[in-house]
């Protein structure tokens, strides 16, 4: 009995002198250092940071998409758009379905490019996941730019337009009107 209470003993003043360590800053912690830029650390917390009605550039500085204009990012961010499934809650054109519409210009979280990848990256209350433990920095910015296409003359994928016969039928009856 007395070894077990004396091994007990030893292990929790071994236990006290790592947390010690700990608290000075000793073991394997590192100090934390502030994100200069929407470049995020390991830990999902250590995101843009950017509130919502808070101008980014007050945040951080200035910051911008190193994708913008680039074609070659843009369809990859409508490839991502449609593997990541963003079309299950936006709708395939972003037009809007359980999530907010991604085409017009009434943005809950901001529509500067900061803002966009900081939605994406961190998620938002009521539906919007985090994608940012399973998209790198660079995917991120891909749709941010794909994104910021969407109802321009860049868009890589316009929607269909709705032929005469569709807009003539009557919702209630389903019969085509005249």
């Amino acid at each position: 009995m007395r070894s077990i209470v004396g091994k007990l003993a030893v292990g929790l003043m071994a236990l006290g002198v790592v947390a010690a360590a700990c608290q000075a800053g000793g073991g394997n912690s590192q100090p934390h250092v502030p994100d200069q830029g929407l470049s995020r650390g390991p830990a999902p917390r250590q995101t843009a940071g950017v509130q919502p009605g808070i101008a980014p550039q007050i945040v951080l500085g200035a910051v911008s998409n190193p994708y913008t204009d680039d074609r070659s990012a843009i369809a990859a961010g409508r490839q991502l758009f449609t593997a990541m499934n963003c079309a299950g809650c936006h709708s395939a054109y972003a037009g809007g379905g359980m999530g907010p519409s991604l085409r017009d210009s009434l943005w809950i979280y901001g529509s500067q490019d900061a803002q966009i990848f900081s939605t994406i990256a961190e998620g938002r209350p009521y539906g919007m996941p985090a994608w940012g433990g399973r998209l790198n920095d660079a995917q991120i910015w891909q749709l941010v730019a794909y994104i910021r296409t969407l109802g321009s003359r860049e868009e890589p994928v316009k929607p269909p337009k709705a032929s005469q016969a569709e807009l003539r039928v009557s919702p209630a009856s389903g019969d085509a009107g005249g």
